[in-house]
């Protein structure tokens, strides 16, 4: 894990001061950081039962869309408001200074699916929170949320351990 840990570089004071950002992108243009990534997550689901995969948007829809593929099973987007044509559901949730909402097509989960829910990174909850709230709505099961980091300080893997969520990330990077 050590290598995809160094893989992602800090950027501090971005997008404020005071922030440590955990930039994913460079990660992703090294070919052996993002393959042993995807290889980290195929071995983690292999052989357990899910009928779909969530990526929440926007990173999420990368790691998402390649272990679909390599899961052999359905990818869902969950997007921000006003980003999906078709019949929509919603949840509107809390933010630090104000409101977000994510949508799902109303046919994407059908009930009793399995649902692995994947992001790039779990700060707040807030935002996974609302995606699972999202496919419970329509009758999915989730079995886990993935991510690739952590940010265990912002207390985002507790809040999601408290509501019964079962939660899995690569790498955490605690106040470093």
């Amino acid at each position: 894990m050590e290598e995809i840990r160094k893989s992602i570089r800090t950027i501090p004071d971005f997008p404020k001061e005071g922030i440590m950002f955990r930039d994913i992108t460079t990660l992703l243009n090294t070919p052996k950081a993002f393959k042993k990534t995807m290889d980290y997550f195929m071995i983690r689901y292999k052989g357990r039962k899910i009928d779909k995969i969530v990526g929440i948007e926007s990173r999420g829809f990368i790691f998402g869309g390649a272990l679909a593929y390599l899961l052999g099973v359905g990818f869902v987007p969950i997007r921000k408001k006003g980003k999906l044509p078709g019949d929509k559901t919603s949840v509107t949730y809390d933010l630090e200074y104000g409101t977000d909402t994510v949508e799902v097509h109303t046919d994407a989960i059908s009930p009793g699916e399995n649902v692995l829910v994947i992001d790039d990174l779990i700060a707040t909850g807030g935002t996974c929170l609302a995606a699972c709230q999202l496919i419970e709505n329509l009758g999915g099961k989730i079995v886990e949320c993935a991510f690739l980091v952590d940010l265990p300080e912002l207390k985002g893997t507790e809040k999601l351990k408290n509501k019964g969520y079962d939660i899995f990330s690569l790498v955490d990077f605690e106040g470093d």
